[in-house]
């Protein structure tokens, strides 16, 4: 069978296409909300943990976050996805890609806690005495004089995130979502032709991380802009 016959059958006939189009659109979905919630999670658990770090206080909640961090940092995305889904929602009707939602949004937010984090860490204590000087209490320091600094400085590292977490979401058929790599599997099961839905899926892929690569460089070109002025 030649090329292009191989093309017809696996993408045009019965429009297979279909399935590497909508599992792109359920991929992008549940890295967008995943993105969201990861990104929450994450800047709650940073404030908590260099609050603790810098005051010595919130002792419980910085241990939780501890826990936190060193169990999802510790086991694969995969097998949080299989426990999310077949224990804690095992009884409950729930939408899959919610579930997939969740799963990615609380594995993101440890990666996402670590590098504000770090950020915030990196900030010389000064800045806060600088904010006490002026009257401004802890937290009005960290919001008005810490935040705006460490987003500046980890705000390309956030997006690497982004990047990575679009990828880890190809685990997502692991629990019978039709994202995109179970779109190409589906193909695949069809026609019995790995080849051309396996290459379809890794280009769609590559794309989709350039562009966002692409973004990410511009990002930085604007920061680095900035901190010439």
């Amino acid at each position: 069978m030649g090329f292009s016959d191989s093309f017809r059958q696996n993408f045009i006939e019965d429009d297979r296409w279909k399935y590497l189009v909508n599992g792109l659109k359920t991929t992008l979905i549940i890295t967008l909300f995943a993105v969201l919630l990861g990104m929450v999670l994450g800047f709650l658990v940073a404030i908590i943990r260099s609050t603790y770090l810098r005051t010595k206080k919130l002792l419980i909640p910085d241990l939780i976050c501890r826990l936190y961090l060193t169990v999802i940092r510790g086991t694969p995305v995969v097998v949080q996805l299989l426990i999310i889904y077949f224990v804690i929602f095992g009884s409950v009707d729930v939408s899959k890609t919610f579930v997939a939602i969740i799963a990615f949004g609380i594995n993101s937010g440890a990666y996402v806690a670590e590098i504000v984090r770090g950020g915030i860490m990196s900030i010389d204590v000064g800045q806060l005495e600088a904010g006490r000087s002026l009257g401004l209490n802890y937290r009005q320091t960290m919001m008005y004089i810490i935040m705006p600094q460490a987003i500046k400085n980890v705000l390309p590292a956030l997006c690497n995130e982004c990047i990575v977490l679009l990828k880890e979401t190809s685990v997502a058929g692991y629990i019978a979502i039709e994202d995109l790599t179970r779109g190409g599997d589906i193909i695949r099961s069809i026609t019995f032709a790995p080849f051309l839905p396996l290459l379809a899926v890794a280009l769609i892929y590559l794309v989709v991380v350039i562009l966002l690569t692409k973004l990410v460089g511009i990002l930085e070109r604007r920061l680095s802009a900035n901190d010439r002025r």
